[in-house]
Parts: structure tokens; C-alpha cells; sequence
């Protein structure tokens, strides 16, 4: 049995949306959208590309948040 392409797109988007919960979400689906654009040029691998985005938008935007967090504790202790 063969699976075509659009179905196991469908399947990874699919599991990628449903591990994400909404307060997780943030930077995910900017990264998704640009690792997928970029994966899709490199090599029709949009879905891959998908993924990775999502990972690596979470964590830049968990950066974020904790930088913004530390910001904030400073600037209560003066």
C-alpha cells in the first residue's frame, strides 16, 4: 500500500497541531510557516521543514519570554 504525499502531510500537520497546545504555540506556527516555505525550496521537503520551524520558533520565542521575564525582575528590584 502506498501513501501518497498530501496524506502524510496532512498526518504530520495534523500531529504537529495536535501536540501544540495553545500556551505552547507561541513562535511555532511563524516558524512552521517559514521552515516550510524554505523546506519546500530546498527539495520538496516542506513538511520536514514544518517541523523544524515549529521547534525552533518555540525555543527562540521561550528565549524570548525569559529575557523578557529577567527584564522585568530587574527592573521590580531597583
Amino acid at each position: 500500500m502506498k501513501t501518497s504525499p498530501i496524506r502524510i502531510s496532512l498526518i504530520a500537520t495534523t500531529l504537529v497541531f495536535a501536540t501544540a497546545g495553545t500556551a505552547n504555540a507561541a513562535g511555532c506556527l511563524k516558524g512552521a510557516v517559514v521552515g516550510g516555505v524554505a523546506g519546500h525550496y530546498a527539495g520538496h521537503h516542506a513538511v520536514v521543514g514544518a517541523v523544524g520551524g515549529c521547534m525552533v520558533g518555540r525555543h527562540l520565542a521561550k528565549q524570548h519570554a525569559q529575557q523578557q521575564a529577567a527584564e522585568r525582575q530587574a527592573a521590580q528590584a531597583q
